[in-house]
């Protein structure tokens, strides 16, 4: 079964985790993001697609505004809080839900705490920007910790990992260390193994079908399949019609023992939690009967 936990926030509220499967959705602020880039570029667009997510069941709200697709460039500071930050703002005080944002540079997560989020996400595990985890102890943020092999400019050129998850435990147990030598309380991690992040085709799905190896680490897990290539590859789909294939790697992800979810198909994947999730309350219902 699941393991629940509790995550703090910053103003008071916590995060149950466990008992039903959390869904983050995914809100791109940036001009060349694989799956949606451009479409939210415009602050007010992007607001009302938050809100928008928001009514369609979100539990949380991911605003990012540098794309970490493979061969993606990387922008500049100011450009970067240029696009997050007026989007944080605008949604402060109209949204109930909680705000993350995605980046690896500790002054746009300052920024970004300063003006409303509550929630970290560091898609390099703070191997880019040490300082970050300074940032996220002392303003008192959730920090997600995901795994990347490479940087984005590299991770789909570098060899093959000959052994995924001892790379992965390894390097996440390194960045959990890190993070709580800085002052991030432990209660505060969540962890994710970066689906598509410098692994190829066969570790995705081999992380997919036995993520309970992470149990060990004793931490939450977030994943993030949503219509990303592995899932192309397979299905020969492309980024706007890979729906189905991204419900079949929830599922699985939520059997194995996801906490929470990033999509952008908030409405949709929603559903694929909720029935998921009731399948397999019943069947650790049964399995204790045996």
């Amino acid at each position: 079964m699941r393991k629940t936990f509790r995550i703090p926030l910053r103003d008071g509220r916590l995060i149950e985790l466990g008992r039903r499967t959390i869904v983050v959705g995914v809100l791109n602020v940036t001009p060349d993001s694989f799956s949606d880039g451009g479409i939210n570029l415009d602050p007010a667009r992007a607001i009302d697609r938050a809100l928008e997510m928001e009514s369609e069941g979100a539990d949380i709200i991911e605003i990012g505004g540098e794309s970490t697709r493979p061969g993606s460039e990387r922008i500049s500071l100011d450009e970067e809080m240029a696009r997050v930050l007026p989007v944080i703002k605008g949604l402060v005080g109209r949204t109930g839900a909680p705000l993350t944002v995605d980046t690896y540079k500790s002054e746009v997560a300052r920024a970004a705490l300063e003006a409303g989020a509550s929630i970290i996400n560091d898609v390099s595990a703070l191997r880019f920007d040490e300082a970050l985890a300074d940032v996220a102890a002392t303003r008192e943020a959730a920090l997600v910790l995901m795994h990347m092999r490479g940087d984005p400019a590299t991770m789909q050129r570098i060899e093959p990992s000959p052994d995924i998850f001892a790379e992965i435990e390894s390097d996440l147990r390194r960045a959990i260390a890190k993070a709580e030598s800085r002052g991030v309380r432990r209660d505060r991690i969540i962890l994710d193994p970066g689906i598509g992040f410098g692994k190829t085709i066969e570790q995705n799905l081999a992380i997919l079908n036995r993520l309970d190896r992470f149990d060990a680490l004793g931490f939450p897990l977030m994943i993030g399949t949503s219509r990303k290539s592995f899932i192309g590859h397979i299905t020969g789909r492309p980024a706007s019609e890979r729906a189905f294939g991204t419900a079949a790697s929830i599922a699985v992800a939520i059997m194995r023992g996801a906490h929470l979810i990033r999509v952008h198909d908030v409405k949709e994947m929603l559903e694929v939690a909720r029935i998921t999730d009731a399948i397999s309350a019943i069947s650790y219902t049964a399995r204790g009967i045996k």
